[in-house]
């Protein structure tokens, strides 16, 4: 960064490990424990597409949407990742039933869904900040526990009949405050399970992973209902997550020691916003998706009152309802990267909100029990192909440091789209009626595609996001700490006045980039008696910030400086200085040490 030289780095190669024994089938998995069977889930997926698409075992096809599977570790958490998907949400059709017998308000009923959602709207972006800042799978089953751990209370409670329509919603509450712990740390550590060619297709997969759930947790959690009642759903939950818990524990997940100690959550937390919020494509993503969420709400938070009101059914038709969207998410998400390649992100999204919108639409002024499910269907695979182009669109677009925090700012944005869609469209519902809240909602998605006009996302890629810390250390005379701060950074270059316009329109393409790697108060100026004199400036809230900047600049941010450089004076070096901003502290008149708060006293330089 600025006046320090960049060295060359080597990349690294990825060794790929291919399990020999993929296609053992389900009954090899079933003589093992909880591990092997959710890896044998996997293989068995894996054997189904070989049937189904010709897929060959011993060469296998980076390209091809299931080739993921093949690696053993993404394998085992994902297929686990299943099962706890299914479970969550046959206890989520548990509880949208028991609240249609326990009120005959659409508003509570409608209240469940955000109460799932409303945590990870609220706990994913500091759950995120923490799986950046600790051991990501340590965090997940963190999560997993927590779950766990609710879902476990509310079988006791409903068991004994105390779940009345507010301890059925802060139940629902707690189950979704440990998914909001645990998601972004899995979704993460997605990129340490795939090799880099296989990303893309390993996060369709992850799409893939609840709407293979949605395929059959909604009927398998309506038939429990009816057979065995809503306590025997709330207990499925518990032991599904079970598998998924100890795939993470059996992980043995390498650990790279940071050289810099981690920051605060309050500043991890506003460092994550601040590099959404200065990256386009990440910011217009989140807007995007949140929009999204909440015109596309109805199809699953209304889904117990279309089955009751419109088509007279019980929890079975609820359940076979939902089940028929997960089949078209499951159906949908397989394309995700032939639709990615063939239209782009940008064209693609837009279709589908159209096709999203109208089948919403139908759904909503259907009253046949086939049409209703295929219209249901199309709404959950534009649905899941939407949700999965916006999740590539965020994996490719942020670097690794910053990874955990920025997928769960996108999971916040759609999960908050929907938990506020989920009650806005049931008072609709309640003002007026239920079809009118659905084709209202499908309306509003199909505009959605005019509005995405005003919020291009741009091309994403993952090039350029790779970290390419700097290797030379700045310079130190001053006996500082971490905390000491705030850190002036100024910059002198001089730049022939023939080239300052060009130079100046650089510079401000350069300041998002350092704005969002930690800068502050960012500025360039130029001399008025010398005009060959430019000086660039920011700050930094401490020392140890500033050496954050430095450990966080990217193949992206090493461009865009290139960029600028070019239009110096050959011949003259930048000249950088680092200062000290009201240096309090560190002028001592009775003693010769530093200040040594906060035992970082060891590490004053990078």
């Amino acid at each position: 960064m600025i006046s320090d030289r960049l060295k060359s780095t080597k990349k690294t190669t990825v060794t790929h490990f291919y399990d020999a024994a993929a296609m053992d089938g389900i009954a090899n998995a079933m003589s093992g424990g909880a591990g092997d069977v959710a890896g044998g889930i996997g293989r068995a997926i894996v054997m189904a597409a070989r049937l189904v698409h010709g897929v060959r075992v011993t060469q296998p096809d980076p390209a091809h949407p299931l080739a993921p599977l093949r690696e053993p570790l993404f394998r085992r958490i994902w297929a686990a990742s299943v099962l706890g998907n299914l479970g969550q949400l046959s206890m989520g059709v548990g509880a949208a039933w028991e609240m249609t017998r326990l009120t005959n308000s659409p508003t509570m009923v409608g209240l469940v869904q955000t109460a799932m959602m409303l945590p990870i709207m609220l706990a994913s972006v500091p759950a995120g900040a923490i799986a950046d800042m600790f051991d990501r799978r340590k965090v997940a089953i963190t999560g997993l526990a927590i779950s766990i751990l609710s879902a476990l209370a509310l079988t006791a409670l409903a068991f004994y009949g105390l779940a009345s329509s507010w301890v059925l919603l802060a139940s629902c509450f707690a189950i979704g405050v440990g998914v909001a712990v645990y998601s972004p740390a899995w979704a993460a550590t997605i990129p340490e399970q795939v090799s880099a060619r296989n990303l893309p297709a390993a996060v369709a997969l992850g799409t893939i992973s609840s709407s293979l759930a949605r395929s059959f947790g909604p009927a398998l959690g309506g038939l429990i209902v009816v057979s065995l009642g809503v306590s025997a759903a709330f207990g499925l939950n518990a032991l599904l997550y079970l598998p998924m818990l100890l795939a993470f524990v059996l992980w043995q997940r390498e650990i790279s020691v940071p050289r810099l100690p981690p920051e605060g959550l309050g500043r991890a937390i506003l460092s994550g916003g601040r590099y959404v919020f200065h990256s386009p494509i990440l910011k217009r993503t989140l807007a995007r998706v949140f929009l999204f969420g909440l015109t596309g709400a109805t199809a699953s938070a209304l889904a117990p009152l279309i089955a009751r009101d419109l088509l007279g059914g019980d929890a079975a038709i609820f359940g076979i309802l939902l089940g028929a969207g997960g089949v078209g998410a499951v159906a949908g998400a397989l394309f995700v990267s032939p639709v990615r390649g063939r239209f782009g992100t940008e064209n693609a999204s837009r279709m589908l909100m159209v096709l999203g919108g109208m089948a919403l639409v139908a759904t909503g002024l259907s009253r046949n029990m086939a049409l209703t499910c295929l219209t249901m269907g199309a709404a959950g695979a534009a649905n899941i192909l939407v949700i999965a182009l916006y999740n590539v669109a965020v994996q490719l677009s942020a670097p690794r440091w910053v990874l955990a925090r920025a997928l769960s700012l996108f999971s916040a944005a759609l999960t908050g789209g929907i938990a506020i869609g989920a009650w806005f469209w049931g008072v609709v519902a309640d003002l007026w009626s239920v079809d009118i809240a659905v084709v209202a909602s499908g309306l509003a998605m199909a505009l959605l595609a005019l509005v995405s006009l005003l919020l291009p996302l741009g091309e994403e890629s993952a090039h350029g996001t790779e970290q390419v810390p700097l290797a030379t250390e700045p310079e130190i005379g001053l006996a500082i700490t971490l905390r000491s701060g705030p850190v002036v950074i100024e910059v002198d270059c001089r730049v022939a006045e023939a080239d300052a316009r060009a130079f100046y329109n650089q510079m401000i393409q350069l300041r998002p980039f350092r704005l969002r790697n930690g800068a502050f108060d960012w500025s360039i100026s130029r001399d008025i008696a010398d005009p060959e004199l430019w000086t660039e400036r920011f700050q930094c809230p401490t020392w140890g910030d500033y050496l954050r900047i430095r450990d966080r600049q990217t193949g992206a941010d090493r461009e865009a400086q290139a960029q600028a450089d070019r239009f110096l004076i050959p011949g003259i070096g930048k000249v950088v200085r680092r200062r000290l901003d009201r240096p309090f502290g560190s002028v001592r008149w009775h003693a010769e040490t530093p200040d040594l708060g906060g035992g970082d006293q060891g590490i004053i330089a990078h």
